[in-house]
């Protein structure tokens, strides 16, 4: 199984489209940043962006991230991008704190900048957000769980969070934690502990998990290297625990596919990138955006529809045909998706 990343191949300053938009409207110059330009979920995101733009045409669109996660590393890649990128930029990322500054100034010298999959923070002057209820898929996976316990368990579940501190891994963490606690108060769920999204230091941060808590009944991560990482270890040690994680990497899929992990929880980083993107090219053609949050769906990945996800991963053009009835639908109704920005979760 191998699947073909779903960027649109249109590299920097380099037109996704014609020199003319939809209706002769003028070139556009836009940019996604990402956290990282190496992990699953940064590349389907930008592969959405970019295939939004070549769909809308006349966009000049940019991707920029570093190879490994590092927030200083993208502020700068950022502060770059909008030199250029001045008809708009969307902006994901890991550190939201480091980024507040970087992009009031940014929004301050005329580029629109909105925020993508991390929730804004006050002072960023970001209105506009585009991401999941992180705190319901959280819930979700924690109900997928209880499905393969008996009723009324008892032990313990380990949580871990890459990145301690990042909105969107937070909500997911408390949605598991509360969402056991409330469903089943037998339980004892220790963490979030921190598991790093570099994979090496992922892999080494599980370890040490899995050998202080060789009895736990499941070890959960919210994060893509989380779920093929916790796999690894499963089949390494021939256990017994459950474990899942996040987002839809090859090994990850595998695990999900040979039923090493009971799911993976798919947060359909491609939608949010496309949503993203075909809002921001349409606000700079006179649609304004409304300010809140746009609410993007996630989805359960088992292995009963593990296969149409791979499939719907194997090209761009597979891509843009499993994603698009959800597409238009989103896109149909911008303001029916849209919730008051501090409720984002």
């Amino acid at each position: 199984m191998k699947r073909v990343p779903v960027i649109v191949l249109c590299g920097v300053l380099a037109a996704c489209g014609s020199d003319q938009g939809s209706g002769g409207a003028k070139q556009l110059s836009m940019g996604i940043a990402v956290a990282n330009i190496s992990l699953n979920f940064a590349i389907e995101m930008a592969g959405g962006a970019e295939q939004a733009a070549a769909d809308a045409g006349g966009v000049d669109f940019q991707v920029v991230g570093p190879p490994d996660t590092d927030g200083p590393a993208e502020v700068q890649l950022f502060q770059n991008l909008v030199t250029t990128a001045r008809d708009g930029v969307i902006l994901e990322n890991l550190d939201p704190p480091i980024f507040t500054r970087p992009a009031a100034e940014a929004i301050d010298s005329g580029v629109p900048v909105i925020a993508l999959d991390t929730s804004p923070t006050d002072g960023s002057k970001i209105t506009f957000y585009v991401g999941n209820d992180n705190y319901d898929l959280g819930a979700q996976m924690a109900t997928e769980l209880l499905k393969h316990l008996p009723a009324d368990p008892s032990g313990t579940v380990v949580v871990g969070v890459p990145n301690p501190g990042t909105p969107v891994l937070d909500n997911r963490a408390a949605g598991i934690k509360e969402t056991l606690a409330e469903a089943a108060p037998g339980l004892t769920v220790l963490g979030p502990f921190q598991t790093y999204s570099e994979p090496t230091k992922n892999y080494s941060a599980w370890s040490s998990l899995v050998a202080a808590h060789a009895d736990a009944l499941a070890f959960l991560g919210v994060g893509d290297a989380d779920s093929y990482d916790l796999a690894r270890l499963k089949q390494e040690k021939k256990a017994a625990w459950l474990t899942a994680g996040f987002d839809v990497d090859d090994k990850t899929l595998q695990a999900v596919q040979d039923g090493t992990n009971f799911m993976t929880l798919d947060p359909e980083h491609y939608l949010k990138g496309y949503l993203s993107s075909a809002l921001l090219i349409r606000s700079a053609r006179g649609e304004p955006l409304p300010a809140g949050w746009f609410v993007s769906p996630g989805q359960v990945v088992t292995a009963g529809n593990v296969a149409e996800v791979i499939e719907r991963g194997s090209s761009a053009a597979a891509a843009k045909a499993g994603y698009q009835a959800q597409i238009d639908k989103l896109l149909g109704d911008v303001a029916g998706n849209v919730k008051p920005l501090d409720q984002a979760r």
